[in-house]
């Protein structure tokens, strides 16, 4: 199962896809950590619109909710339109000590994360992201990447680790393209020897199409993540995983203005964070 699945489509709009026009104001989107189990209800009711009904993922999920094993161990933050009283976007951070409690990261369901176990100790891992179909022009991401950057600065942590999902309903080929133009980029690293359990079976449908790289994959890209390897394909969203690893001490300085800094123009400016305080105790 893939940690982000369909990310790219459940957060930003896809190229093919005519984006809605901005009708929010973004003084009235208002960013916290979950403090209750009633908001992880919400949370799990809300990414199950978004996978499932929306997505059409084929997961296990009673009572119409989205929910793991993960969810228990995770912090969550949540995105709201306080004006419109209702939930716009989440996602889910699991902590290296909540790593170590679990036994394993997310990640490891799909591949054999090689070298990356040595650094599990700086490692945050996210997953389980959507944003409302309404809320897609990248601010909400946005918004919850930078508030992901300044935890982990705050809690000294390095890493930061999740999946970044292709759909694979034409069979792979986007996929298997999107993997050839990025190894032709030098953007695929293999220095942690990382293999997926499902491998994509690349080779055989490179068909050399001009692949565009989907907006979340290319997001981290810019921030300065790397791409581990080849892709693991997830039958039950019917995917290909690529695995992006970004250390934040890498970040170019125009991005980790905003992604790392405690209070950027933007969130002073524009939106108001009830942050809950971390006190991580390794």
């Amino acid at each position: 199962m893939a940690s982000t699945n369909l990310e790219q489509l459940s957060v930003l709009d896809t190229p093919r896809r005519k984006r809605p026009k901005e009708k929010n104001n973004p003084s009235d989107i208002q960013i916290s950590w979950v403090q209750s189990k009633k908001d992880i209800k919400k949370i799990q009711k809300f990414r199950y619109k978004i996978f499932v009904e929306e997505m059409g993922a084929n997961i296990d999920a009673k009572n119409k909710i989205d929910e793991d094993i993960f969810d228990s161990y995770c912090e969550h933050l949540i995105v709201k339109d306080t004006k419109k009283n209702k939930i716009i976007g989440t996602y889910r951070v699991l902590t290296p000590l909540a790593a170590k409690r679990l036994g394993y990261l997310y990640s490891e369901t799909e591949f054999d994360i090689g070298g990356l176990g040595n650094l599990k100790d700086e490692i945050v891992e996210v997953g389980r992201a959507c944003v409302h179909k309404d809320y897609r022009s990248g601010y909400t991401i946005m918004l919850m990447w930078s508030q992901i950057g300044r935890f982990m600065k705050k809690n000294n942590f390095r890493y930061l680790i999740g999946c970044s999902s292709v759909p694979m309903s034409d069979g792979g080929i986007l996929a298997a393209n999107i993997y050839r133009k990025l190894y032709d980029e030098n953007r695929i690293n293999n220095i942690y020897g990382v293999k997926p359990k499902i491998p994509l079976s690349s080779e055989q449908l490179h068909f050399k199409t001009d692949a565009m790289t989907p907006p979340l994959l290319k997001g981290y890209l810019r921030l300065g993540a790397i791409v581990c390897g080849k892709p693991a394909w997830d039958p039950d969203f019917n995917s290909a995983d690529f695995l992006t690893l970004l250390d934040i001490n890498n970040v170019p300085q125009k991005y980790a203005n905003h992604f790392l800094n405690e209070e950027s123009r933007e969130s002073t400016a524009r939106n108001q964070y009830r942050t809950k305080e971390f006190a991580i105790q390794n």
